[in-house]
Parts: structure tokens; sequence; C-alpha cells
């Protein structure tokens, strides 16, 4: 996806194939099951399948090329030698140009492979970069609980924390603090069950540098460099790539 990119609905917007539209994504949607490093771009054009234009088919386009480029390109399952469950969760604070919600997303590991992945737009208008971060938080809590869930039924049973790993320091700050402030009421209930999991020491949130958040690239659209280090980073790989 183009950096900065301004994809949006106007009134003067050139109209493309509506049927040609919708069956690219429609494939793209499969696809990005397996891709996550086309997850967010995915998200993004899947959200004008109802009146697409000829910016939005070129931002398809841009996709499909990106995919030509590299069709070996996929995740590699290593063997690190423990089970630990963790995770990286970010928000980008009203990037949606069209109703200024916010975008977040997750990547999950378990045992230092990335096994589930979602980048979604928020429901509700988000006040605060904050507010934004802490919503995309609660997402995560509830995706780590899940797998958590399934490892005990497949027999592998962890007392250790699990990560979630977040660059905004002021939601991790609101997790651990049980005082109701009004910057809070917004997301009350996802304060009180995110400090029910951390009190439980089912989860913990050790904070990490915005360089180093590799949930980056399920929020927005970032630079090449960046990208490809964050590929590297979750173990994505391209099979064809010379040795």
């Amino acid at each position: 996806m183009e950096q900065n990119h301004k994809l949006g609905e106007s009134l003067d917007q050139i109209p493309t194939n509506k049927e040609r539209y919708q069956k690219l994504v429609g494939k793209l949607i499969y696809l990005s099951h397996t891709r996550p490093d086309i997850a967010y771009a995915v998200s993004v054009v899947s959200q004008f399948m109802h009146a697409p234009s000829e910016s939005h088919m070129e931002a398809v386009l841009r996709i499909l090329r990106y995919l030509k480029s590299a069709p070996g390109k996929g995740l590699i399952f290593t063997k690190h030698g423990h089970l630990d469950v963790q995770a990286y969760t970010d928000a980008d604070y009203a990037g949606s140009i069209v109703d200024r919600r916010s975008t977040s997303g997750y990547f999950t590991f378990v045992g230092g492979n990335l096994v589930t992945w979602r980048s979604k737009k928020q429901k509700v208008v988000s006040r605060s970069s904050a507010e934004a971060e802490y919503r995309g938080m609660s997402h995560g809590v509830c995706e780590l609980m899940w797998l958590r869930k399934l490892l005990r039924d497949l027999g592998c049973k962890s007392k250790k924390a699990m990560n979630l790993y977040c660059d905004n320091k002021a939601a991790i700050s609101i997790a651990h603090n049980p005082v109701q402030h009004d910057r809070t009421k917004h997301v009350e209930v996802d304060r009180h069950f995110i400090k029910e999991k951390l009190d439980a020491g089912i989860v913990d949130f050790p904070f990490v540098k915005t360089e180093d958040q590799l949930a980056d690239i399920l929020t927005k659209a970032v630079s090449s460099r960046s990208f490809h280090s964050c590929l590297d980073k979750l173990g994505i790989r391209n099979i064809y790539a010379p040795t």
C-alpha cells in the first residue's frame, strides 16, 4: 500500500468495474488468511466494495503486482524449544479519512512462530490515541485467552504470563491503574476485562519501542524498509530467494 495514502470516498471519484473489483478483493481476502503481509492493504480496499473507484482499483492492482513479484513468500515455522505465547498490538489513531475511526491490529506468536493476525477498523470513533491503543489491547488479550484455552485442550499447559507488547505508555498505565479517569470511561468494560487478567497473572504488558513494534504494518502503510524489516522478524521468507 502506498505510504500516506488517502483512499476514501468523494463525489467526483471516477467509478470502476464494480463486479471485477469485488471478485479481485474477494480472492485477496482469502489469500490474506495465509499472507499476513497483505492483511492491512486488503482490509483497506475491502471497505469500498459497494462503490469502488479507479483509485481503489489501482490500490488493488498494486497488491497484485506485489504478489506477482514474490510468489514464494510465506510463513516459515521453526523449532525454538519453547511454547511461550506472546502478542504485539498497535493502533493507528483516527487513520480513516472517511469516518476518522482508528485501525487496530495484532500479531500472536506461539513458540516463536506467528500463528494469528488481524487488521480491522474499530467499530467506534476513539477520542484519543490512548483510547484507540487500549481498544486494540483488548482485542489482543481476547486472542491470547483463546490461544491459551486452545493449547490447554491440546495438553500444553503453561503457568507463565503471556506478554502483550504495546508501544503506548499511556495505554499500559491505564491497564495497571485501577482508578477510573474521565479518559477511560469510554472503555470501561475493556478496562475491567484487562485489569482482571492482569491481576490474575495471565497477561503482562511490556513496553516496546515504536521501531520494534511488529504490528505497525497492520495499522498503516509504512515505508518499504520498515515493511520488509518487519517481515523478516515475523518469519516471512521467500522460498525462491537466492541463498
